[in-house]
């Protein structure tokens, strides 16, 4: 069964949408009804070798390409993203579940994106250093593309994720191979499509789908790739780390979080819950920066427990299609099965349920907002990333207790505070062992700030300069007049 207005989708390779070679196929699920809404090529090893054959080819004419005219087919492609956004934002809610004026938002997001990425792209500098000795000798540092690279994203930012990829691989003046995620394949090959009616020259550009760990583990190994960018679970981006390490690849690596939100006894309580509230239960929770470990204060914990209940009653649970909706399902049973887990395992060890800890209908996966106070230490949902729509607070008394809370796990993702005091915003800027700190806001990303994180979260960054550096080779060239 297929949905009258969403697409089976092919493979991009060489310029051409295609079929699998064997003819494959996988089912794409509506995560709103449970119901097959059509169907995305299954990619084997023949469509892998032409999709890398195509990577080299179309490396090898991108990076001679002026930069001023690979960012103008960039920028085409992102007014085609504008152009398209509402059918693209539909795409990705019947793929995905997330409200549609989530989804539009992150489409509107994307061709941001593109446009800083093709601007920065004119800024990729070398240098002329001074010889030590004779002036006849002249050194010079160059920045080249690092060449062909595998991409490897996930399910929950279908189009953020790739985005954030290409844009950064293409102003460098790399080649790319995509393999987006088989449960949300139409959003992610509605942007490469822009990128192709914008005069993406053939094979500079690639999209496939198929078994994750085959793909990975071909392309990857491949002698063309030479650079691989990851955003997924720690777990697995340490295995394609490590497969990269072997064969000396060029990472990236944006991977799990557990961020902690630390609310001071001087915080605005209204305003802490109303920010970090809606960025706790957006997308459903299914966020690497969503707001997880909420660390508040004892002064203000009962009035921060009480208006984040109400908070998370309040939120319309539904269909993202539906206009009313705040909160759509999660992407698939799998995160159902896991959200009863933590919940489960939560109060078992102490934890009070304040609202929410179970399901809503009986089609789709819809997870009620749930929020756990008193949450005990030894809680798996305050050891490991939940993933989903659960609040998990618990009390401290000094701020250096919090703090030590949140860099007790191995994660170094994102954080929140909210706080009057600057003596505590420069204490929590000092010593919270994250990529990226809000303090009194919510995340707030976009293509000139970096974007990444320390620790187990990875490394490198999907934002700002630094994400063009990744996706360039320093050399030094010194040349002697005779």
């Amino acid at each position: 069964m297929t949905h009258p207005t969403y697409p089976d989708t092919q493979l991009f390779i060489d310029g051409q949408w295609q079929d699998a070679a064997d003819g494959r196929t996988l089912a794409v699920f509506n995560p709103a009804t449970d119901q097959a809404i059509g169907r995305v090529a299954h990619a084997g090893r023949a469509d892998l070798d032409r999709a890398l054959a195509a990577a080299q080819k179309g490396f090898e004419t991108w990076r001679d390409m002026p930069a001023a005219s690979r960012g103008a087919i960039m920028r085409k492609a992102a007014g085609l993203v504008r152009e398209r956004a509402d059918a693209m934002a539909r795409l990705l809610t019947l793929e995905q579940g997330k409200p549609l004026v989530e989804a539009r938002g992150e489409t509107l997001a994307a061709a941001d994106i593109i446009e800083w990425f093709a601007e920065e792209g004119l800024r990729v500098y070398g240098r002329i250093v001074p010889s030590r000795g004779r002036l006849e000798l002249r050194q010079m540092v160059l920045k080249d593309p690092v060449g062909p690279v595998a991409a490897f994203t996930p399910w929950n930012f279908p189009i953020n994720q790739v985005v954030r990829k290409v844009g950064a691989a293409l102003a460098a003046g790399c080649s790319m191979v995509v393999k987006a995620a088989e449960e949300t394949p139409a959003s992610p090959a509605a942007l490469i499509r822009a990128f192709a009616d914008a005069g993406l020259p053939a094979g500079v550009l690639g999209l496939v789908y198929g078994t994750p760990a085959e793909i990975s583990g071909y392309l990857i190994a491949h002698p063309v790739i030479r650079k691989i960018t990851f955003t997924g679970s720690t777990l697995v981006g340490k295995q394609l780390a490590a497969l990269a390490g072997q064969h000396m690849k060029r990472v990236t690596m944006e991977l799990g979080g557990h961020a902690p939100v630390i609310v001071a006894e001087d915080a605005d309580v209204a305003l802490t819950v109303k920010t970090a509230g809606g960025a706790k239960f957006r997308n459903a929770g299914q966020v690497c920066i969503s707001p997880t470990r909420f660390l508040v204060h004892r002064s203000v914990q009962d009035e921060f427990v009480r208006a984040l209940t109400q908070h998370a009653q309040s939120l319309r649970v539904g269909d993202g299609l539906a206009e009313d909706t705040q909160m759509g399902p999660l992407a698939n049973a799998r995160r159902m099965t896991a959200m009863a887990e933590f919940t489960q395992d939560a109060v078992e060890r102490g934890a009070a349920l304040l609202t929410g800890g179970g399901r809503t209908g009986e089609a789709g996966n819809y997870w009620q907002p749930t929020v756990l106070a008193d949450v005990p230490l030894g809680a798996r949902v305050f050891n490991e990333e939940p993933f989903g729509p659960i609040a998990a607070v618990r009390g401290f008394e000094q701020l250096k207790d919090a703090i030590a809370e949140a860099n007790r796990l191995p994660y170094g993702l994102a954080a929140y505070a909210f706080t009057r005091s600057l003596k505590n915003t420069d204490l929590l800027a000092r010593r919270l062992e994250v990529g990226m700190l809000w303090v009194n806001m919510p995340a707030m990303t976009s293509g000139e700030l970096p974007f990444g994180g320390v620790k187990d979260s990875g490394y490198g960054s999907e934002g700002g300069p630094e994400a063009l550096e990744a996706y360039l080779n320093t050399r030094t060239v010194c040349v002697m007049n005779v």
